[in-house]
């Protein structure tokens, strides 16, 4: 392995790095998400959200991340950040809203935080 390659299931920082393994396990949460770029798509999650879901064969599990709007818990699970952002937009839950989140915090309390030197 090329000494630039990380090792599969590596760690950064208490991070998971997205690696192809994780890439496979997210592949329907990321399929669903990245489906949200055409606007008749995000109408159509608008419209019936279980109808929506239900074309990408996603399990109980990753359904009922997507409905509590879990956005660590869709990490975990395989989604990947640059597709998570499309269903963040979609369900009102900008960058920084799903930063709050993920950091169990409210919005004022993660955005006061952004100009703090070695603010994570």
């Amino acid at each position: 392995m090329n000494e630039l390659q990380l090792e599969p299931g590596a760690r950064i920082d208490d991070a998971d790095v997205f690696d192809l393994a994780l890439s496979w396990r997210g592949l329907r949460i990321n399929t669903m998400c990245n489906a949200l770029s055409q606007a008749e798509e995000r109408d159509a999650f608008r419209r019936d959200e279980d109808a929506f879901l239900s074309r990408f064969a996603l399990t109980d599990a990753e359904r009922s991340l997507v409905r509590a709007r879990d956005f660590s818990g869709l990490l975990l699970a395989g989604g990947n950040i640059y597709y998570l952002l499309k269903l963040g937009v979609v369900t009102g839950n900008g960058l920084y809203a799903m930063g709050a989140g993920m950091r169990g915090e409210t919005l004022e309390q993660f955005l006061a935080t952004r100009n703090d030197a070695g603010a994570r």
